[in-house]
């Protein structure tokens, strides 16, 4: 699988939560995860019934929305920062061996903020949607 995406973003595993990405418009991208029924949050999250946490089933949005920002404005020395959440919705649970599939559209680019939606969903049933703007900063050491 390539993994050309990660020179956009700063994350890596175990916090990676894109495989790899499937397609890219201009305003828009799509992705993919592999949902490793090995993962070591599923010991914890409902041990009986394990399911994906759904904060990162948003991180995995987010992360494919910091690609889209890095690919579309200049980020050399900036790392992208989630600023805003908003319309979360929950709607179906993300099972062990499941493949997530991740689009994000960029709504509005003022500056170095993107107004973002996204939604993650599973054989095509919708499993969250929500809302989000992130920024571009610059990168400490």
């Amino acid at each position: 699988m390539s993994q050309d995406f990660l020179q956009y973003i700063p994350h890596r595993p175990p916090f990676l939560f894109v495989d790899r990405v499937t397609e890219e418009t201009q305003d828009s991208i799509k992705a993919e995860k592999s949902i490793d029924p090995e993962e070591p949050f599923f010991r914890g999250h409902y041990p009986d019934r394990p399911i994906m946490p759904g904060v990162l089933i948003f991180e995995s949005i987010f992360q494919t929305g910091a690609i889209m920002m890095g690919k579309r404005i200049s980020n050399e020395g900036r790392i992208p920062v989630l600023t805003r959440v908003n319309n979360i919705k929950l709607k179906h649970a993300v099972n062990p061996g499941d493949t997530l599939q991740i689009e994000v559209k960029l709504n509005d680019l003022v500056s170095s903020a993107a107004y973002m939606s996204g939604k993650a969903s599973v054989n095509g049933k919708t499993a969250v949607t929500l809302e989000f703007t992130a920024m571009l900063v610059e990168e400490t050491k």
